[in-house]
């Protein structure tokens, strides 16, 4: 047997061992019941409620998109044919990514068949593309921008999360005429804190560093038109390069960034996870695009998630029931341990007909484990109760002794 094969199953061992295999819960989403969807298993099929679902508004199920794109593909089928130079640009994709540049205030926008492609891609074609480039990571950096790092000549450097002193640090010690770049998130979506994002424009302008931002958990939801924090805190206009996905809060599929015109074009013209990758469906490009000018108005869509959010938070509280910090529309609940949190998961689907996604080492550090809880607009009180109690119920005496 080839010494692979072992090293597969021996590495599959260990991660069993320490009660971090994935196992995948099939569920199928229903339009008009959403947040609850329907769980198949061993021929049976059960209604649960699910937690844990990144279409933060609901738009992936809003009549708004649905109609958009089933009028698309009628109009132009499924497949997008090829690649953006082959045959792979509708008028959907060119309004979309015009949109998405207005949306953050940017000259153009450039769609990528996933936020990590956008975030690989741009990063890694950036950091290729002179000598001599430092880049400046958070440590709790999403895996696709860290994919884009990697691989590069460039050095990179690693500040403590949300550490601006550390950051700073970095950056006096880094040769002072080298090409320069601090990549960071706006909401961080495991620990559900935010970044400092015009303190770290700050020091960019300081030491003469471009800016990256990835937006992912934000876009849609924060700022008077959803165009994220960046524009929630009026910053938008001091960040070089704005990266974001469509597959979260507008409800569809996709990633993106937004620019300077030529910094859009150069990535367009140069990023090989763009070049040769088919492009978005057209049929995606037309819900997207509908649902981006939807969300941009529908502010009580937006307003009623966070309250959401604050109340699920409140209840938790009240119940004694461990919390991380959040400032975000995230509600993280402490487990500490991967193979705990796997089964708290796995009980709170099969006895209480609730999906909360258990996360684990390595998307987290050992010993943080946790439920991650994404409230929506559609979460009512009733569910929420729900919730609470079975929470209560399977994480024991020592959250009843606290509440």
């Amino acid at each position: 047997m080839h010494p692979f094969y072992t090293h597969c199953r021996q590495t599959l061992d260990e991660i069993r061992a320490q009660g971090r295999y994935r196992i995948f819960t099939p569920l199928r989403k229903s339009v008009e019941r959403f947040p609850r969807y329907l769980w198949e298993q061993n021929g049976k099929t059960r209604e649960v409620v699910v937690w844990s679902s990144n279409d933060y508004l609901g738009m992936g199920v809003s009549p708004v998109t649905l109609e958009a794109a089933v009028e698309a593909g009628r109009m132009a089928g499924i497949g997008a044919g090829g690649t953006r130079n082959i045959s792979g640009t509708s008028p959907w994709h060119e309004a979309l990514e015009a949109e998405l540049a207005a949306l953050h205030g940017k000259e153009a926008a450039l769609l990528f068949t996933s936020g990590y492609v956008s975030n690989q891609a741009t990063l890694a074609t950036i950091l290729t593309s002179l000598p001599g480039w430092h880049v400046f990571s958070d440590e709790k950096n999403h895996a696709s921008m860290i994919a884009g790092m990697r691989g590069t000549p460039a050095k990179r450097h690693i500040f403590r999360h949300n550490d601006l002193e550390h950051l700073e640090s970095l950056l006096r010690a880094a040769p002072a005429d080298a090409p320069k770049l601090i990549a960071f998130e706006s909401v961080y979506s495991m620990d559900a804190d935010i970044a400092p994002i015009g303190a770290i424009c700050d020091l960019a302008e300081r030491y003469g560093a471009m800016t990256y931002l990835d937006e992912v958990h934000a876009v849609g939801m924060y700022g008077p038109n959803g165009g994220g924090v960046s524009e929630r805190d009026g910053v938008a206009h001091r960040v070089d390069i704005i990266e974001g996905t469509l597959a979260k809060a507008f409800g569809t599929h996709g990633g993106y960034i937004a620019a300077a015109q030529e910094v859009v074009d150069f990535i367009r013209s140069c990023a090989s996870g763009f070049i040769f990758t088919t492009s978005l469906p057209p049929v995606i490009a037309a819900a997207a695009l509908a649902s981006v000018r939807h969300v941009k108005t529908d502010h009580a869509r937006r307003a009623r998630l966070f309250e959401r959010a604050e109340t699920l938070k409140r209840r938790l509280r009240e119940a004694g029931i461990p919390q991380l910090p959040s400032v975000s529309h995230i509600v993280p609940v402490h487990i500490g341990d991967a193979a705990r949190c796997f089964a708290i998961s796995r009980q709170l689907l099969e006895e209480f007909g609730i999906y909360a996604t258990p996360i684990n080492y390595p998307t987290v550090p050992q010993g943080t484990e946790r439920l991650r809880l994404t409230p929506g607009p559609f979460h009512t009180d009733a569910m929420m109760d729900e919730l609470v109690e079975a929470l209560r119920a399977v994480l024991g005496s020592a959250v009843a002794k606290a509440a």
